[in-house]
């Protein structure tokens, strides 16, 4: 297939496109704000060779770009630190680029568009964990700084429903940990990973939480799947064998890395999109396409925690 991915200097796009170069059947454009930088990662990771196309986002759009079979739109904020720094703007710079989108599928409508969106698009409340009867809870009358992430996600989402003629997937991720994650992002793997870097002690609240840790190679697959089946206008859940509780992944790394870590009664971390207890789903409507998750969470932040931590032992 030939495929435009939108937003490639984000962590989780270039990891698709690694997963993407093992098996060379697609022909990829890579579009960026900053596209030197991802020609310079091409080259370290030695993917040059391959024929990727890299360009500015500025030439993506009717008359500029190729006919394409599919778009993969990553543009967006991956981070807390990010999510927290954009506000409300975030809102606008999703559906911007959005627009750009449904304005070429218009145009091509065999054009299959994946649209990565969050599991944040059910809202801030994860007492518990979601699953294909959960609605979303907006405080539309008083939205707070933290919520704009998630109407950003759902106002997109409803726009991509209100078009089932289009071939339209949104693909809500969790939590996502990569092995050339940057580990100066606040989340709670990157916090775990520079503990052990430094030897210092990891400072984390009292409270245990779940997550589900999807990584490069089952969303990869979920990736390869949808892209495989027959055109649909629907949306997906991201998840794995099982999720994780703090408490066993902390004495997991503290087993397997030597991790320190300590607890307090106050809350720590950056609040970004909404406290979160039980962020994780149960909708597991992507098996009707084929998707069979091959790790766990715990699978999966070991594997990919061992690949960071060679690396770092090779510098």
């Amino acid at each position: 297939m030939r495929i435009a991915i939108l937003g490639a200097t984000s962590q989780i796009a270039k990891d698709l496109v690694v997963s993407f170069s093992k098996h060379k059947v697609h022909d990829l454009f890579l579009y960026a704000r900053q596209p030197e930088i991802v020609g310079q990662w091409l080259e370290v990771f030695g993917l040059s060779d391959h024929g990727y196309k890299v360009a500015n986002l500025s030439c993506f759009g009717l008359g500029k770009a190729v006919e394409f079979d599919a778009i993969i739109n990553f543009i967006g904020a991956g981070n807390p630190m990010k999510i927290k720094a954009m506000g409300a703007s975030i809102f606008e710079v999703t559906a911007e680029f959005d627009q750009y989108i449904l304005e070429y599928l218009r145009h091509y409508p065999s054009c299959r568009y994946l649209f990565l969106s969050s599991g944040a698009v059910y809202g801030s409340c994860f007492d518990e964990p979601v699953d294909q009867y959960s609605k979303a809870k907006i405080p539309i009358n008083n939205p707070m700084p933290q919520d704009w992430y998630a109407i950003a996600k759902l106002y997109a989402e409803c726009r991509h429903r209100s078009l089932a003629h289009l071939s339209i997937v949104d693909i809500r991720v969790f939590s996502y940990v990569s092995p050339t994650q940057n580990i100066a992002e606040r989340f709670l793997i990157t916090d775990i990973i520079r503990a052990i870097q430094t030897h210092e002690i990891l400072t984390t609240s009292s409270d245990n939480i779940i997550r589900d840790y999807i990584g490069p190679d089952d969303f990869h697959q979920l990736i390869s799947v949808i892209l495989s089946a027959e055109a649909t206008n629907d949306a997906f859940d991201c998840y794995t064998k099982a999720p994780i509780d703090k408490f066993t992944l902390l004495s997991a790394m503290q087993e397997k890395f030597g991790l320190k870590y300590e607890t307090r009664n106050i809350p720590i971390g950056i609040n970004a999109t909404g406290q979160k207890v039980n962020y994780y789903s149960k909708n597991y409507k992507a098996e009707a396409l084929g998707f069979t998750p091959t790790k766990t969470s715990l699978d999966t932040v070991l594997s990919e925690s061992e690949l960071m931590i060679n690396q770092w032992n090779i510098k």
